[in-house]
Order: structure tokens, then sequence, then C-alpha cells
């Protein structure tokens, strides 16, 4: 069995999918690994590293006889002529909206699993790539915001004088939001959140925060069985936005993370939300990739709004590249050793496995994911909908 990990090609993608540890776990389970020279430079692996742990260093065309393809983003049409028909290829797809890209892997003939798919089970929390991305995405928010700010995050006091606190407000209290909870109280600062889950208020009183929320009926619940949140109705938003407006005027800086699987981030902050708050204050959008959750803000800058200025950095895991790969790498390690039998050192798939059911995008030359192999179906009778096809899957920023 050959792996090969390639240098990714997306620009700004400085993340890699293999670490030294997980190449010798791999080498161990019997695989041939190997990686593209200079694949781990960005992330602060060297190629030396890699063939310290076993792996051979290799160029592109290392890709045409590989079984399996680990990577971080979907490969390109161009990397897909490379590859062998029947290669597993195992990523972030990011297929929403993406039906062409979706198709242009079945039409490889290429077995790609989509990891952001992994269901949210304990079996499959080590291999939970939207966890381990999201809690340093998270961390490197409040980096961010403190890096901006013109003005210390803790309390001080001094002969000179009392320097208050910051007051950090943070809108998802997923595992991103919670991870940026706990990042600002250790700086220091007061913190409050906000959630639509239930159950999320528990988890910020339990980091320190204080939770903000119109606890009504709808908000009770306001939760997938899978633990995601849901989009919630015209009527609550507005509750919502009357009570957030009100506690936004009076925050220093403001994380948003909410996400919602296939479709465009939610308005969380309006502009008259960004021009009531002081001057100098931030605001750091987590979600501006998919649209944003606050008006006015830039995907890839900084933009000043009114007193505010607004974050708006893309690919914030791949900002601390050197831990946001080996957490990448573990959970991709994780999955594949799941396909691979121990004894004879062979890829053995089990289609019927949850987790495989949960994340095979593509297999023969078809789309057989249930989110997307009906674009693929010819038109037929109207039939009961499938429960797989309408489960909501996905993550948080």
């Amino acid at each position: 069995m050959k792996l090969f990990v390639p240098k990714e090609r997306e620009a700004g993608e400085p993340r890699v999918a293999a670490s030294p540890d997980t190449v010798k776990k791999l080498t161990g389970l019997g695989a041939t690994v190997v990686v593209e020279t200079g694949a781990g430079a960005d992330s602060r692996i060297t190629d030396a590293a890699f063939e310290a742990a076993g792996a051979t260093i290799g160029s592109t065309a290392d890709a045409g006889d590989a079984d399996v393809v680990l990577k971080v983003r979907r490969p390109s049409a161009d990397e897909l002529k490379s590859y062998k028909s029947g290669a597993l290829v195992i990523a972030a797809m990011d297929p929403y909206g993406r039906d062409d890209e979706v198709k242009a892997m079945a039409e490889a003939g290429v077995l790609a699993f989509a990891m952001e798919f992994m269901p949210r089970i304990t079996r499959a929390q080590s291999m939970d790539i939207l966890s381990s991305q999201a809690n340093l995405a998270g961390y490197q928010a409040v980096i961010d915001a403190a890096a901006e700010f013109d003005r210390a995050f803790p309390m001080m006091m001094t002969a000179a004088g009392t320097v208050p606190a910051a007051r950090v407000f943070v809108m998802g209290a997923g595992v991103a939001g919670l991870q940026a909870i706990a990042t600002a109280k250790r700086l220091g600062a007061i913190v409050t959140a906000t959630d639509v889950r239930p159950a999320a208020k528990e988890q910020v009183e339990s980091l320190g925060g204080k939770f903000i929320a119109v606890e009504d009926d709808e908000f009770k619940a306001a939760e997938t069985a899978g633990g995601y949140a849901k989009e919630m109705s015209k009527e609550y938003q507005a509750k919502q936005a009357e009570l957030v407006a009100s506690h936004i005027s009076k925050q220093d800086v403001v994380i948003t993370t909410a996400l919602i699987p296939g479709r465009p981030a939610p308005r969380l902050v309006t502009r008259a939300m960004v021009e009531s708050m002081k001057p100098g204050s931030l605001l750091v959008d987590l979600a501006v990739e998919r649209g944003g959750n606050v008006e006015g803000a830039e995907a890839g800058t900084v933009t000043q709004v009114g007193p505010a200025k607004i974050i708006g950095h893309l690919n914030v895991p791949g900002r601390i590249a050197a831990s946001a790969s080996l957490l990448y790498a573990k959970n991709l390690a994780t999955f594949l050793e799941t396909m691979i039998d121990k004894e004879t050192k062979a890829l053995t798939i089990d289609f019927d496995d949850q987790l495989v059911q949960a994340t095979l995008l593509t297999r023969d030359g078809k789309v057989v994911h249930p989110n997307f192999a009906a674009a693929e179906a010819p038109a037929a009778p109207a039939a009961p909908a499938d429960d797989a096809a309408e489960k909501t899957e996905g993550g948080e920023a």
C-alpha cells in the first residue's frame, strides 16, 4: 500500500496532511509513505523530519501509483488527472455548492472521503477535523484580537491608576467559541457569550463566562440530534438581535463563530451594531469565508467600519499551521487506520461502517453521498424522503 502526501496547491494553505508521528504510525501499519518535497515546510516540518520518521521524499509524479492520497484541501482538476482510478483521497472536501468539483472526483474514479462529515460520536472523536481545527481557530481569534487591540486585556492596578479589563463577547459557543472564551479568560478579559443551543449555557458558565440569550421555547429546542445548531426563525432572530445589539454596544471585542452546514453564514451583527460600538473596538469574524456573521466584514483583510475594526482573516487554523497540521494529520491517520487490515497490512474498506458511510463522497465513478447523490440521479416519481439525505452534516468555524 503506497500512501502519498502532496504539498498543498491552494494559495494561503500552509498546512500539511501528515506529521512525523503519523508517518511512523502508518509505516508501522504497513504503508509505504511518500511525502512531496517541501510539503511540510510552512508547518515547520522539514523533509529530513519526515525521512527520519520513515517516509520517502518524492514529487508530484508519486501520486500516479498511490493507493491513498492524504490532503488538507479538495484536489484540483489538475491533481485529479494524476491520481489512479480507485485511489482513496482523504481531505476536507468543502463540497457544498461545489457540484462540479464533486462530480469531477467521481469521474476520476477516486474514492473521495470528506473528513468534515465525520459523525460526532465517541468512536470518531479522534478523527473529527472540525473540532480539532475549530479549537485552534477559537484560540487564534483571541490572539488576533489582542494583537489589534490598543489596550491591555487584563485589569491592571498600578500606582499610576487602574487599567480596566477588556470586555469580550463571543457569539457561538461551539468548539471554536468555547476555546475563544477560555483563551480570553486566561488573558484576563471579562467574557460573555451567546448561542442558540441550550446546552451551551452550562458550558459557557463552566469556563467563567456569562451567558446572554433570549431563553424562550424555541431556544430550548434549538439543537439537532447531532449536536449542531439549527437555523432559528425570523421572530427569534429579531428578539435575539435586540438583546445582542444593546450588549454589543458595551463591548471592546466581539468574536463570531456561527456557521450552518451547506448554507451562507447567518448575519449576527449588523452595521448599525458595529457603529454603536466604542472607538477602538474590534470584531473577529470566523465565518467570513462563508459570507460572514458581521455586516461589513471583508474576507482576507482588516476593515475599518465606523468606530470599529472588523478582522476577517481567511483560514484561521492555518495561521498557526505548526499546531494545526499536527492535529489534522492525527485525525486523518486515525481514520485511515480503521481501513487497514492489521494482519495483511492491506486496505480493507467496510462500506457498511458508519464512519465510511458518513464520509464517502464518490465511489465507482458515481457521487454516492446521500447529500449530493440526488444531483446525479435521473428524474423519477416522487418517493418518501430518505432520512439519511435529510440529516444535517457539517460543523462550525
